[in-house]
Order: C-alpha cells, then structure tokens, then sequence
C-alpha cells in the first residue's frame, strides 16, 4: 500500500469529498482558519508600573484583606463595592458585586499564585463583557522608600484594552488613596 493512501486505496483528498458527500463534517480550510484566528481583535497584555510609599507586605495585604480590597479593587467614587468574599490561598476564588440602580456586575477569579509581599496571580472574569480567559499578575519589589508595583493584565479582548488599562490606572490609584493615609497617619505618630 503507499503513502497516504487508506485501506480501501483513497487518498486523503479523496477522503475528504467522501466525507462530504456522506454529509460528516469537514475540517475547516486554510481559508477558514484564517478567518476565524483574526475574526476579532487580538488579545492584548497590559502592563502598568505604581510606586508606593508604604512597605511591599502592606500593599501585597491590601489585595487579600476583604475589609481593605473592598474599599479601592475594582471600586469607584460613583460605584463602590457591595459584597466582597475572598479565599485567599492557592485555588481559592474572590468574588466582588458592585451595585448601581439595581444593577449589579460580579468582578470574580481564582487565584494561581500567592508568594507574599511579592507576587499575586489570578485569572479575571466580569459578567457584563464577552468570556475571555484573562490573567493577572501582581509584582511587588521593595524600593528604598515603600515600593513597585507591576501589573500585568494578558489575553485582554484587543477591543477592550484601552478600556481595561484606564480602569486598572484608576484601580491603582485607588488603591494609593486607600493606602496614604495610613502612612501620613503612622508617620504622625512617629513625631
């Protein structure tokens, strides 16, 4: 028997067009596999860089804490967090609802990995937008002064992106907010 050719002396051509005229499905052509690899946007990775004046285990707590992560993780003046549950160990999941006129949008994930006071990574899904595998990853590196926050946000719908990098800048800034009054509180009582 040759190459390619099955037991009954058909190429692999030939069958194809017998599985097509039987009617079972086809595998898709080159043509349509294009098609559907650049049917939307490409996924995008975010990247944003923070600096804190406060030490890396205080900003790297701020993100498992319920109490402190619902003040400022996904929060806004106009929005804030209503309900906030979080298992914070390896495989554990978060789950954030914020409220507004009866509305309600769920920020939920699992948690991949925790080293702490340097690095969190978490997967990151929102009711409201189309299913996309999104992860998250959180660095801190301590400075002189406080310390560095890296965020990576990857696989974000290309569409998206720009929306989602505006939000993690507010987010972080938020998350300053939450943060400077207490320094500017415990650098008082140092006085």
């Amino acid at each position: 028997m040759k190459a390619g050719i099955d037991t009954e002396g058909r190429s692999p051509k030939s069958r194809t067009w017998a599985r097509a005229a039987e009617g079972r499905d086809l595998a898709p052509s080159q043509s349509e596999k294009k098609k559907r690899r650049f049917a939307g946007p490409r996924p995008a990775a975010i990247r944003i860089k923070r600096r804190f004046r406060v030490p890396p285990a205080r900003v790297f707590e701020a993100w498992l804490d319920p109490r402190v992560a619902g003040t400022w993780l996904f929060a806004t003046a106009l929005r804030p967090i209503d309900h906030v549950e979080i298992d914070a160990r390896v495989g554990g999941s978060f789950c954030f609802v914020e409220r507004e006129n009866g509305h309600s949008v769920e920020y939920t994930g699992k948690y991949l990995e925790i080293i702490a006071h340097q690095r969190l990574v978490f997967t990151l899904s929102m009711e409201l937008t189309p299913p996309a595998d999104t992860r998250v990853t959180v660095e801190i590196a301590p400075l002189r002064r406080g310390c560095e926050l890296r965020l990576t946000h990857e696989r974000v719908p290309g569409d998206r992106a720009r929306h989602v990098e505006d939000r993690w800048t507010g987010i972080l800034y938020g998350l300053g907010e939450t943060l400077e009054p207490e320094l500017r509180r415990f650098s008082n009582n140092q006085e």
